[in-house]
Protein backbone atom coordinates (compact mmCIF):
# COMPACT_ATOMS: atom_id res chain seq x y z
CA UNK A 1 0.00 0.00 0.00
CA UNK A 2 1.25 3.33 -1.17
CA UNK A 3 1.74 6.36 1.33
CA UNK A 4 -1.30 7.53 -0.56
CA UNK A 5 -3.63 5.13 -0.05
CA UNK A 6 -2.60 5.44 3.76
CA UNK A 7 -4.80 9.17 3.52
CA UNK A 8 -8.16 8.60 4.57
CA UNK A 9 -11.07 8.81 2.03
CA UNK A 10 -11.78 12.51 1.41
CA UNK A 11 -9.03 13.99 3.16
CA UNK A 12 -5.85 15.67 1.73
CA UNK A 13 -3.42 14.83 4.26
CA UNK A 14 -3.04 11.68 6.52
CA UNK A 15 -3.40 12.57 9.97
CA UNK A 16 -1.59 9.45 11.19
CA UNK A 17 1.25 10.11 9.98
CA UNK A 18 4.53 10.58 11.72
CA UNK A 19 4.79 14.23 10.47
CA UNK A 20 1.13 15.04 11.93
CA UNK A 21 1.97 12.76 15.25
CA UNK A 22 5.37 13.40 16.28
CA UNK A 23 4.70 17.30 17.13
CA UNK A 24 2.30 15.33 19.71
CA UNK A 25 4.15 13.04 21.11
CA UNK A 26 7.29 15.78 21.56
CA UNK A 27 4.80 17.99 23.11
CA UNK A 28 3.61 15.06 25.19
CA UNK A 29 7.45 14.28 26.69
CA UNK A 30 7.99 18.11 27.62
CA UNK A 31 4.31 18.35 29.42
CA UNK A 32 5.31 15.17 31.15
CA UNK A 33 8.70 16.72 32.45
CA UNK A 34 7.46 19.82 33.49
CA UNK A 35 4.01 17.88 35.01
CA UNK A 36 6.58 15.53 36.79
CA UNK A 37 8.69 18.33 37.78
CA UNK A 38 5.25 20.00 39.30
CA UNK A 39 4.67 16.97 41.04
CA UNK A 40 8.19 16.59 42.68
CA UNK A 41 7.77 19.81 44.61
CA UNK A 42 4.04 19.33 45.38
CA UNK A 43 5.57 15.70 46.89
CA UNK A 44 8.47 17.72 48.64
CA UNK A 45 11.34 16.37 46.98
CA UNK A 46 12.02 19.83 45.95
CA UNK A 47 11.84 22.73 48.43
CA UNK A 48 11.28 25.14 45.81
CA UNK A 49 9.72 25.67 42.36
CA UNK A 50 10.66 28.26 39.86
CA UNK A 51 8.20 30.62 39.02
CA UNK A 52 9.69 33.88 36.74
CA UNK A 53 6.51 36.01 36.42
CA UNK A 54 4.23 35.73 39.24
CA UNK A 55 5.65 35.82 43.12
CA UNK A 56 4.92 32.94 45.33
CA UNK A 57 1.74 32.25 42.68
CA UNK A 58 2.89 28.60 41.97
CA UNK A 59 3.48 27.57 45.49
CA UNK A 60 0.05 28.54 46.25
CA UNK A 61 -1.73 26.87 43.60
CA UNK A 62 0.29 23.58 43.49
CA UNK A 63 0.18 23.24 47.31
CA UNK A 64 -3.68 24.68 47.29
CA UNK A 65 -7.07 22.29 48.58
CA UNK A 66 -7.69 21.80 44.77
CA UNK A 67 -4.01 19.95 43.88
CA UNK A 68 -4.37 17.90 46.80
CA UNK A 69 -8.07 16.59 45.97
CA UNK A 70 -6.87 13.78 45.21
CA UNK A 71 -4.80 11.09 46.83
CA UNK A 72 -2.08 11.44 44.44
CA UNK A 73 -0.86 15.34 43.64
CA UNK A 74 -2.46 16.56 40.20
CA UNK A 75 0.96 17.45 39.18
CA UNK A 76 1.89 13.32 39.25
CA UNK A 77 -1.97 12.68 37.49
CA UNK A 78 -0.57 15.27 34.74
CA UNK A 79 2.78 13.47 34.02
CA UNK A 80 0.48 10.27 33.92
CA UNK A 81 -1.61 11.49 31.59
CA UNK A 82 1.26 13.04 29.46
CA UNK A 83 2.91 9.98 29.50
CA UNK A 84 -0.16 7.91 28.43
CA UNK A 85 -0.21 10.44 25.25
CA UNK A 86 3.29 10.05 24.43
CA UNK A 87 2.64 6.32 24.19
CA UNK A 88 -0.21 6.05 22.68
CA UNK A 89 1.26 8.52 20.04
CA UNK A 90 3.95 6.23 18.95
CA UNK A 91 1.93 3.08 19.14
CA UNK A 92 1.58 1.93 15.38
CA UNK A 93 1.95 3.38 11.63
CA UNK A 94 0.74 5.65 9.44
CA UNK A 95 -2.19 3.98 8.67
CA UNK A 96 -3.48 3.04 12.30
CA UNK A 97 -6.59 5.32 11.48
CA UNK A 98 -7.96 1.97 10.25
CA UNK A 99 -5.44 -0.66 11.31
CA UNK A 100 -5.82 0.15 15.02
CA UNK A 101 -8.77 2.56 15.63
CA UNK A 102 -8.45 1.54 19.26
CA UNK A 103 -5.52 2.95 20.05
CA UNK A 104 -6.85 6.01 18.30
CA UNK A 105 -9.73 6.27 19.84
CA UNK A 106 -7.67 5.82 22.92
CA UNK A 107 -5.26 8.79 21.66
CA UNK A 108 -8.16 11.20 21.33
CA UNK A 109 -9.79 10.09 24.87
CA UNK A 110 -6.89 10.54 26.45
CA UNK A 111 -6.04 14.03 24.86
CA UNK A 112 -9.01 15.57 24.93
CA UNK A 113 -10.19 15.46 28.76
CA UNK A 114 -6.56 16.47 29.47
CA UNK A 115 -6.71 19.58 27.84
CA UNK A 116 -10.19 20.05 29.45
CA UNK A 117 -9.12 19.77 32.99
CA UNK A 118 -6.08 21.66 32.31
CA UNK A 119 -7.92 24.76 30.68
CA UNK A 120 -10.35 24.07 33.98
CA UNK A 121 -7.13 23.89 36.43
CA UNK A 122 -6.26 27.31 34.84
CA UNK A 123 -9.79 28.77 35.21
CA UNK A 124 -9.88 27.81 39.32
CA UNK A 125 -6.42 29.71 39.24
CA UNK A 126 -7.30 33.78 39.62
CA UNK A 127 -11.22 32.47 40.59
CA UNK A 128 -10.19 30.59 43.73
CA UNK A 129 -6.58 31.55 44.66
CA UNK A 130 -6.33 34.93 43.17
CA UNK A 131 -2.79 33.52 41.26
CA UNK A 132 -1.00 32.35 38.58
CA UNK A 133 1.42 29.53 38.46
CA UNK A 134 3.95 29.78 35.38
CA UNK A 135 4.54 26.20 34.68
CA UNK A 136 1.31 24.67 35.09
CA UNK A 137 0.04 27.47 32.52
CA UNK A 138 2.83 26.02 30.24
CA UNK A 139 1.35 22.82 30.77
CA UNK A 140 -2.38 23.92 29.93
CA UNK A 141 -0.99 25.34 26.77
CA UNK A 142 0.47 22.09 25.66
CA UNK A 143 -2.37 20.22 26.56
CA UNK A 144 -4.63 22.44 24.72
CA UNK A 145 -2.36 22.37 21.45
CA UNK A 146 -2.37 18.76 21.28
CA UNK A 147 -6.01 18.36 21.06
CA UNK A 148 -6.44 19.78 17.23
CA UNK A 149 -4.13 17.09 15.89
CA UNK A 150 -5.38 14.37 17.95
CA UNK A 151 -8.89 15.25 17.09
CA UNK A 152 -8.53 15.06 13.38
CA UNK A 153 -6.83 11.47 13.96
CA UNK A 154 -9.77 10.03 15.60
CA UNK A 155 -12.24 11.64 13.16
CA UNK A 156 -10.44 9.68 10.34
CA UNK A 157 -10.97 6.63 12.44
CA UNK A 158 -14.46 7.27 13.72
CA UNK A 159 -15.38 7.69 9.54
CA UNK A 160 -13.86 4.31 9.11
CA UNK A 161 -15.69 2.81 11.22
CA UNK A 162 -19.06 4.32 10.06
CA UNK A 163 -17.96 3.08 6.53
CA UNK A 164 -17.39 -0.04 8.36
CA UNK A 165 -20.92 -0.39 9.77
CA UNK A 166 -22.36 0.89 6.30
CA UNK A 167 -20.65 -1.72 4.82
CA UNK A 168 -22.31 -4.45 7.48
CA UNK A 169 -18.80 -5.58 8.13
CA UNK A 170 -17.60 -6.52 12.12
CA UNK A 171 -17.39 -2.99 14.24
CA UNK A 172 -15.81 -5.23 16.45
CA UNK A 173 -13.14 -7.15 14.34
CA UNK A 174 -12.56 -3.44 12.61
CA UNK A 175 -11.99 -1.28 16.03
CA UNK A 176 -9.60 -4.30 16.75
CA UNK A 177 -7.52 -4.14 13.76
CA UNK A 178 -8.84 -7.30 12.01
CA UNK A 179 -6.72 -8.32 9.03
CA UNK A 180 -10.04 -9.50 7.07
CA UNK A 181 -11.52 -6.39 7.91
CA UNK A 182 -9.09 -3.74 6.49
CA UNK A 183 -8.88 -4.91 3.11
CA UNK A 184 -12.95 -5.39 2.31
CA UNK A 185 -13.28 -1.22 3.88
CA UNK A 186 -11.51 1.23 3.27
Amino acid sequence: MSKEEAIPPGWSYNPASWGQRMPIVVAAMVGFAIATYLALFQLKVFDTVWEPFFGDGSRKILTSKTSQMLPIPDGALGAIGYLVDALAGVIGGIRRWRTMPWIVIAFGLAVGPLGFVSVLLVILQPVLYDSWCTLCLATALISVVMIGPAMDEMLASLQYMKRVKEAKVSLWKAFWGYKEVQGRVI
